[in-house]
This record gives structure tokens, C-alpha cells and sequence, in this order.
């Protein structure tokens, strides 16, 4: 099966490309993802071996600041049972669960973090889904194209 291409977005201040950098193996779960669409990526489409966009969203500025490999494929969310987490849903049933999630290892951060606004001057980036209106998607596809056009302004000035 061809290797995928995604985008993840994380607002740096709740879990940074930093913190995945500190974490054990610099490898992370994926949690919290509570769109429909968004968990039907990670249960149907997410492999071993994809490669991931990480992007601090709600930055100054938000950026795409590393490159991460998926690590683990799609297995249940645990916070989906967890009262006292904010991403509980009382709804979602062991036996069945709603919420899916993923492990992502990090394989280097951006020599230089990639801008939204440099995203959108970018021609070549018109069709990304992260420079379309009305997509809030955490989650989400970028093409082969779109993922090394990224990688190639992070490279150069």
C-alpha cells in the first residue's frame, strides 16, 4: 500500500513540537480528535509508516514545524471513558468505541518552521486543505506535492 500524506495540528502552548522532542522515543499518542471525518482518517486511512506535518496551530504564527512518522495505527482513544478528561464522551462505549487514535514518532523538526501566511503566498499550495476556508480538521490529508513543496520552504530562504 502507498505511503499517505497528513497534516496534525496542535496549539504549541497545550503540546508543542517541543514537548514530542522530550517524550520517550519522541513518540506521542495522537488523542482528542472529535470530528467524524477526522477519526474516520485515523481508523481507515492512517498506516505505519505514513508521514505527518506537525502544526502549531493558535501561534504567532502558526507554522508547519515537523516532520513525524505514524508509528502505531488506529486503536481506541482511552480519554473517550475518562471522566475527568476534557475529551470524555459518556456516549462512547468500551465494547464499541467512537473515538480512535494514533502514535506519532517525530523525525525531525523544520530547519526553518513554515508559516501559514507563506503557505498561502504559495501557488503551488492553492489546494491545500489548510489554506481552504471553513477546514477546522486536526486531522487531515495533504497530497505527496503539497508535503515536499512544505519540506522545500522550510529548506530554503
Amino acid at each position: 500500500m502507498a505511503k499517505k500524506y497528513w497534516l496534525f495540528k496542535s496549539e504549541a502552548d497545550v503540546f508543542s513540537v517541543d514537548d514530542l522532542a522530550k517524550s520517550e522515543n519522541q513518540t506521542t499518542y495522537w488523542d482528542g480528535v472529535r470530528n467524524y471525518q477526522a477519526r474516520n482518517f485515523i481508523r481507515d486511512e492512517m498506516k505505519n509508516g505514513d508521514q505527518v506535518l506537525y502544526y502549531h496551530s493558535n501561534s504567532d504564527p502558526n507554522a508547519v514545524v515537523g516532520i513525524c512518522e505514524i508509528v502505531r495505527e488506529a486503536y481506541p482513544d482511552f480519554t473517550q471513558f475518562d471522566p475527568a478528561s476534557d475529551y470524555f464522551d459518556p456516549s462512547s462505549k468500551a465494547e464499541n468505541p467512537a473515538w480512535l487514535m494514533v502514535d506519532i514518532r517525530l523525525i525531525r523538526k523544520l530547519k526553518r518552521p513554515v508559516a501559514l501566511q507563506k503557505i498561502k503566498e504559495n501557488p503551488e499550495l492553492a489546494q491545500n486543505k489548510l489554506v481552504m476556508r471553513g477546514n477546522r480538521l486536526s486531522v487531515f490529508p495533504v497530497t505527496k506535492e503539497d508535503f515536499d513543496e512544505i519540506i522545500r520552504m522550510s529548506e530554503t530562504k
